[in-house]
């Protein structure tokens, strides 16, 4: 009851006085920036003092600082803003041009290394306000906890078998192919199946310990093994490190085309046969009838489609 009796007298508008309050540690600035006279602001933080039992702000030489439960509450109540937008600009259907909201994906960076730079100016130039947070696929990644708590809204990425409990659309398929230095042996004698798996291989580091990508599950249902003697979590440097040595990389031809002409490498075929590799967008229930979170995936979608026709 007492907890209750505390809830009713917090309403909205007093949230979005105490963020601001915080944020720009000043009432007369506060004030400016909710449009209000600041007698009002004043009150409105007496009132929140009287609530939290408090300061909240207190005087620092020239200027205010938060106190210790001050600056505890910045990221609360900025999050119960952000929730109470969504929820809202969801209701009246999604605006991206006005849109004020935080788009939060993960994805690998095994896709065509355009796809990342080219989602980002896309949804910047049709919602300039939102902003974006990108988060890797690394070996500390639980992707299904991120969608379910609202630290992603999509996760991006290649899978053979993606998971069945969450909501899933295809982007693109793709050749598997080798990439190799242009000087590299095999360019010039050409290989089979058993020198492919003897040459040193470079592979990404395993999303977790002992998970294995798409290539080596595919070779372990042949019962063939490569000889990986690089692994890197930077997918992105790997074609340079295939350039100046013997390496390697095996992966989808669209990713290794955007290198060919910028690095001494060449492509080549892969002697052992790979079915396509194929690149999904994953999300959670959670998100599913969100009209902001369905506009991210149309534009996911809208640029994984045209860089394929490049």
């Amino acid at each position: 009851m007492k907890d209750q009796a505390l809830f009713d007298k917090i309403d909205l508008h007093l949230i979005r006085v105490l963020n601001t309050v915080l944020t720009e540690r000043s009432v007369s600035r506060a004030a400016i920036r909710l449009g209000m006279y600041q007698p009002a602001v004043s009150a409105a933080l007496k009132r929140l003092r009287a609530l939290a039992g408090d300061p909240i702000l207190v005087r620092s030489g020239a200027g205010m600082v938060p106190t210790d439960a001050g600056l505890r509450m910045i990221e609360p109540s900025a999050s119960i803003l952000r929730a109470a937008g969504m929820l809202f600009s969801d209701a009246r259907g999604f605006d991206p041009a006005t849109a004020d909201t935080t788009f939060r994906l993960a994805a690998s960076d095994y896709l065509d290394p355009l796809f990342l730079p080219q989602l980002v100016a896309q949804v910047k130039a049709q919602a300039p306000r939102c902003r974006i947070e990108i988060q890797p696929l690394s070996a500390d990644s639980d992707y299904r906890a991120q969608l379910a708590q609202g630290q992603a809204d999509i996760v991006i990425g290649n899978w053979a078998a993606p998971p069945d409990d969450l909501h899933m659309a295809r982007l693109f398929g793709d050749e598997v192919v080798c990439l190799v230095a242009k000087d590299h042996p095999a360019v010039r004698r050409g290989w089979d199946s058993a020198s492919w798996l003897e040459a040193e291989h470079i592979a990404p580091s395993a999303l977790h310990p002992g998970a294995k990508g798409v290539i080596d599950e595919h070779l372990d249902t042949l019962g063939l093994s490569r000889n990986i003697t690089v692994r890197c979590p930077h997918f992105g440097l790997m074609p340079s490190m295939v350039a100046s040595s013997l390496l390697v990389m095996t992966t989808g031809r669209q990713y290794c085309e955007r290198f060919a002409g910028i690095l001494p490498v060449t492509i080549l075929p892969s002697p052992v046969a790979f079915p396509r590799m194929m690149y999904y967008q994953l999300w959670h229930e959670r998100t599913h009838a969100s009209n902001a979170a369905k506009w991210l995936r149309d534009r996911v979608k809208s640029v994984a489609s045209m860089l394929r026709k490049e």
